[in-house]
């Protein structure tokens, strides 16, 4: 009966903000047709929406590609047995996962060409592209570091000490029992960190990256004046590229599950911090060549 009448009181302050924020766009007339009238128009879609769609779609699928290489090349430098390869890419995840997202963009885009006119040198342009694809690299990668180790860290000791038993070194632990398993369980996860990556990439308009916040919003309503339309018609685009990502990381966990059994669980996105402190991965038995990672 109380969480009933919380979520009724609830639910009657949300629909009074919501009424009093539709009352005064309404009242400035934010909701007239002839601001929605622009995006029933074919140039609308093929000069903005459709370009600034391409941009982010084309920065996230090349940024997702460069972060999950990144991520699988940190995360197994931090389960390495030697310490100078350990210790660097620990402190690697660690110093990327610290920045602001939008501080790494601007630094990027920003900070060579500074340095190189101080030192009175030429290097390349770095381009907004550019500047958006690696700070999404560098960030995403480093969580998807430590997403990679959760999951492998999740596989029971039993696992890789039966595979220890057998006479498996460390590579064929890693290639053959412990990554196949903790891939159905990092799905879930991966996915997840995937749609913030598709998310961040607005923050590329901030340095004049033609995406489709800039396109889709910023330049329609400097040119229409129809604020709210713009990021209605924004939105549910992003809202509709996420969920369509959200369903086909469903339809991989479930399939890939019905494939392959797994001793591992499935990782949340909240998750990762709690499985990380497990420690590291378990010790081969004593006198086992491990072949070294």
């Amino acid at each position: 009966m109380r969480n009933n009448i919380v979520s009724v009181f609830a639910l009657v302050i949300f629909a009074a903000i919501a009424y009093t924020v539709y009352a005064k766009l309404n009242a400035e007339g934010q909701f007239a047709g002839k601001l929605w009238k622009p995006f029933v128009q074919a140039d609308t879609w093929t000069e903005f929406i459709i370009p600034g769609l391409w941009g982010t779609l084309k920065a996230a699928l090349m940024a997702t590609l460069l972060a999950l290489l990144l991520g699988v090349a940190l995360g197994l430098g931090r389960l390495s047995d030697h310490w100078w390869i350990r210790l660097p890419a620990g402190a690697v995840v660690e110093f990327f996962r610290a920045i602001p997202l939008l501080i790494l963009m601007f630094f990027i885009f920003q900070g060579p060409p500074t340095i190189a006119n101080a030192l009175d040198r030429e290097i390349p342009e770095i381009t907004p592209f550019l500047a958006v694809v690696f700070g999404l690299t560098l960030y995403n990668g480093s969580v998807l570091a430590e997403i990679f180790r959760a999951g492998i860290l999740s596989i029971p000791k039993g696992q890789s000490e039966a595979a220890y038993a057998m006479g498996l070194r460390k590579n064929g632990v890693m290639r053959l029992i412990l990554v196949p398993q903790a891939t159905t369980a990092m799905m879930p996860a991966i996915v997840a960190q995937l749609v913030v990556l598709l998310k961040d990439s607005a923050l590329g308009s901030i340095i004049a990256y033609e995406e489709l916040l800039n396109k889709g919003f910023n330049q329609i309503k400097s040119q229409y004046g129809n604020v709210v339309a713009s990021l209605v018609v924004v939105s549910i685009i992003y809202i509709a590229i996420n969920m369509a990502l959200g369903h086909l990381a469903t339809r991989l966990e479930r399939r890939s599950r019905r494939s392959r059994k797994s001793s591992a669980e499935t990782l949340a996105p909240g998750s990762v911090s709690a499985a990380v402190g497990m420690g590291n991965a378990p010790a081969p038995p004593a006198g086992t060549d491990t072949g070294g990672l």
